[in-house]
């Protein structure tokens, strides 16, 4: 780990910014921003490299990339409990897809930043009463009340003590023995009792269990196994808060994003003249780009010549969206043109929202709720297409609650928790722990 600071990187050039509050508090803005361009960085520019190395090998087919957390944090579960469910259900899937793929697993947290959303309707409506929309935690409050939803600069600090509070604690789970493959069998206690993933899984712990002890028979060391390399990532949405937090390197001249390992670029900041890209070019960290069910090649070409103009094995991560009826007409012609201009990119299936209908199996409340089957048939839709191809399908983007919400229909879910909301999060798809885990072997059986 880098124990460089460095100083914030040159301001950005005037480009149109999208998606970004109004705050109405300039001078609060202007305090927060500053405090935020002298404070530590959260993550460092040796481990961005590093993961930027670990990417790179999933491009070259050498690594499979497991990316996932719940769809938005907020200030409310940070908690110690919340940060070890969605910690374990990781490990444990990584497990099962390493296992499975005999290649390792590049572990990517969407935690430790992901507090602030893209909203499409600016405003949102109840009755008579009209009121700024949640952008999440970062900006303001879910409740429906003018003073909540009023943008707050001073949330952009909370941001960043969660933030910190949440990479501390994985930092020390990772490091102090709860990651170490050992201790295998332990983390599915009390997880998916008496599930058809929880059997599942306690099946294969009993053979990585022989396998480790025959190990220690034949006196190799185990002790590497007793760590695991973890990253983090979230979506490069507030300018106000990603720019303020970014350093330059004085080892290389290079700036870094110092708020999460990983910055993804969503589909409503992809403009390649905006504010968003124009940020994500200038800084070295990894990016992930999402790519939806309209995404043309040529588009997809501007944005590789804007974020990756040295066809960088590792820098570029494409999160296809696609939905499980399109993703095999829409995927070929992009592998195949990407491909073509020689960028060597990762390509990851993020099965989560093309699958996830309003209607008709919206819960009774009118949140969204998601169906794992469609999910499973678009990621399975997604590695066909590579497999036809002669392409790497680099692993799978998630959005998932380890702690046991109940947000998607079918698989583990009984019918009589689906309009449950149990911990207070976005209402948007997320896969429970046992869902997670279940789709896990499932990718794992694609893989063999």
């Amino acid at each position: 780990m880098s124990d460089d600071t460095g100083g914030p990187a040159e301001p950005r050039p005037a480009r149109p910014a999208a998606q970004q509050p109004d705050w109405p508090d300039r001078e609060s803005l202007r305090a927060v921003t500053g405090w935020l361009g002298t404070a530590p960085p959260l993550v460092f520019a040796a481990e961005c490299d590093r993961l930027r190395a670990r990417l790179a090998a999933v491009a070259r087919g050498e690594a499979v990339l497991l990316h996932g957390g719940d769809r938005a944090e907020s200030f409310a579960q940070t908690g110690v409990e919340t940060i070890h469910a969605t910690l374990r259900t990781l490990l444990q899937m990584a497990v099962v897809l390493t296992h499975a793929a005999a290649l390792p697993v590049v572990k990517v947290g969407r935690m430790a930043g992901q507090y602030a959303e893209p909203c499409p309707p600016p405003v949102e409506r109840r009755g008579a009463v009209e009121l700024p929309a949640h952008r999440g935690d970062a900006v303001n409050g879910a409740e429906f009340t003018a003073g909540a939803r009023r943008p707050d600069p001073a949330r952009l600090r909370r941001a960043y003590e969660a933030s910190a509070m949440t990479l501390n604690l994985v930092r020390a789970l990772t490091t102090g023995g709860f990651a170490d493959l050992r201790q295998v069998h332990a983390w599915n206690s009390g997880f998916v009792a008496g599930s058809r993933a929880g059997e599942r899984y306690e099946a294969l712990a009993e053979e990585i269990g022989r396998s480790l002890a025959f190990m220690q028979a034949c006196g190799v060391d185990t002790r590497e196994l007793g760590t695991a390399e973890f990253f983090v990532g979230h979506e490069g949405l507030l300018l106000d808060y990603e720019e303020p937090l970014t350093r330059s390197d004085p080892a290389t001249g290079r700036s870094y994003a110092t708020s999460g390992h990983l910055l993804r670029l969503g589909e409503r900041t992809a403009d390649p003249d905006g504010a968003h890209v124009g940020y994500l070019a200038r800084i070295a960290n990894p990016v992930a780009v999402e790519l939806g069910p309209t995404a043309a090649p040529d588009t997809v070409l501007g944005l590789i010549d804007r974020l990756d103009p040295e066809r960088e094995p590792g820098r570029l991560t494409f999160l296809v969206r696609a939905g499980a009826e399109r993703v095999g007409d829409v995927l070929p012609p992009l592998v195949e043109k990407v491909t073509a201009e020689g960028a060597l990119a990762c390509w990851v299936s993020d099965p989560m929202r093309g699958t996830t209908p309003l209607a008709p199996n919206a819960a009774p409340s009118g949140r969204r709720t998601g169906r794992p089957d469609a999910a499973l048939e678009e990621v399975r839709g997604f590695v066909e297409v590579h497999r036809a191809l002669g392409t790497h399908p680099g692993g799978i983007h998630v959005e998932l609650s380890g702690a046991g919400a109940t947000a998607c229909d079918g698989g583990e879910v009984r019918a009589a928790d689906r309009d449950r909301r149990d911990d207070g999060t976005a209402p948007d798809p997320r896969l429970t722990h046992a869902q997670a885990l279940d789709l896990a072997f499932q990718l794992a059986e694609l893989y063999r």
